[in-house]
């Protein structure tokens, strides 16, 4: 496919033009708006949210459920300003059907009323922030969640470090709303002491005094969740003081996946993490992904493409479900609420909040066959597990 740039200029938008007319008879089409960090430190996750989409789009032969599709891309450049401003401009100027790919939850409550409030009756299918906020009192019924809610990794974490006996640890996180959530979840299950709650600039690369702090505090154990370039620089400095062998280091997969592993290397192996998804997990539908993944893109797919590869899946059910039509609402919207597609996640199925009710499981990063590191799978931490916040939505009315 080629690519054919809009010369508008906001926040990088670019669009994939529609992959072949619709006959007489068949459905208008659909156009997908997705916004994602392309640019800066974390440019290597919205590539990913990027590539699963597009894998997702071949397998399903180009044409989601059958109906002529469209891909608008935008960079929200890692600001919440950018993201919103992109989100008016796909809404009101490009007129999408769709809205998926936002990564960080600070741009996804800025531009959430802006997509929701459309009175085209937009819907926000998204694949990767879930903010409490959102599943919660701010519940909407075109908004769909195909990632977590982004307290429950942690909270599986949480569980796992109850079960295996860890009494102190010390836990650090970016601080914006899914840091904060992130260590909601943790202690959410965690039943032992914390020994330090440190929240670190958005962004920043240099732990060196907060590490210094964490030695000091001598915790059995370290949870962290940092993403993109922040989890490559914080485990890589985390090795380096030697703290590895001294205090193990825990984690989500976010910040011990294909997007970080890579720019680590040694340092990460024997490292648990707690994940909804891994590339060692053994399904049909996880192996196809895995495996034309690397085909396509020379490398092992991260959570992020997973979930939005899931997307893109969930959105062609639904629109199969209507016959390539997105013109009922109320008929798309009950066809994405029913989930009618195989995971590569493995069970998954929605809550009355539009977020997942899912499986979470046990990783250690270990070697492959072939010498890469990736995430092997140790079991079971949850199963069908749905969020701490689906009690407080009220679903109203589109």
């Amino acid at each position: 496919m080629k690519r054919r740039t809009l010369l508008a200029g906001l926040a990088g938008a670019s669009a994939l033009p529609m992959l072949g007319a619709p006959a007489i008879g068949q459905a208008a089409g659909v156009k997908i708006g997705l916004i994602t960090t392309q640019s800066g430190p974390n440019a290597g996750l919205g590539r990913e949210m990027v590539d699963g989409f597009n894998l997702g789009l071949r397998h399903a032969g180009g044409r989601l459920g059958g109906a002529a599709t469209e891909l608008v891309l935008g960079d929200d450049q890692f600001r919440p300003d950018a993201g919103k401003a992109l989100a008016e401009r796909m809404v009101q100027r490009d007129r999408v059907d769709i809205v998926t790919g936002v990564i960080f939850s600070n741009i996804m409550l800025a531009m959430a009323d802006t997509v929701l409030r459309d009175r085209r009756g937009v819907f926000f299918i998204n694949s990767n922030a879930g903010p409490s906020e959102l599943a919660g009192k701010d519940c909407h019924p075109n908004f769909f969640s195909v990632s977590w809610q982004n307290d429950n990794t942690h909270e599986a974490m949480g569980q796992h470090m109850t079960n295996a006996n860890i009494r102190r640890v010390y836990l650090m996180t970016p601080n914006y709303p899914a840091g904060r959530d992130a260590l909601a979840g943790f202690k959410r299950f965690f039943k032992g002491e914390i020994a330090g709650e440190v929240y670190t600039q958005l962004g920043q690369t240099d732990y060196a005094a907060e590490l210094a702090a964490l030695r000091a505090a001598r915790p059995d154990a370290t949870y962290i969740f940092y993403p993109g370039g922040m989890g490559v620089a914080y485990i890589r400095q985390y090795g380096q003081l030697g703290l590895m062998q001294s205090i193990p280091l825990f984690a989500p997969s976010f910040s011990a996946d294909q997007t970080i592993l890579p720019g680590v290397g040694e340092a990460a192996i024997g490292m648990f993490s707690s994940t909804f998804w891994s590339e060692s997990l053994g399904n049909p539908q996880n192996e196809r992904f895995v495996r034309d993944f690397e085909a396509s893109y020379n490398r092992i797919p991260s959570p992020y493409a997973a979930q939005s590869y899931d997307t893109a899946m969930l959105i062609d059910s639904a629109l199969k479900a209507t016959n390539g039509s997105i013109a009922d609402k109320n008929a798309f919207r009950n066809a994405v609420r029913a989930a009618n597609f195989n995971s590569v996640r493995g069970p998954f199925k929605f809550n009355a909040n539009h977020f997942p009710i899912q499986n979470y499981y046990l990783t250690q990063i270990g070697r492959d066959e072939r010498g890469r590191l990736v995430n092997q799978m140790r079991g079971v931490i949850f199963s069908a597990h749905g969020d701490a916040y689906a009690a407080q939505c009220r679903m109203r009315n589109a």
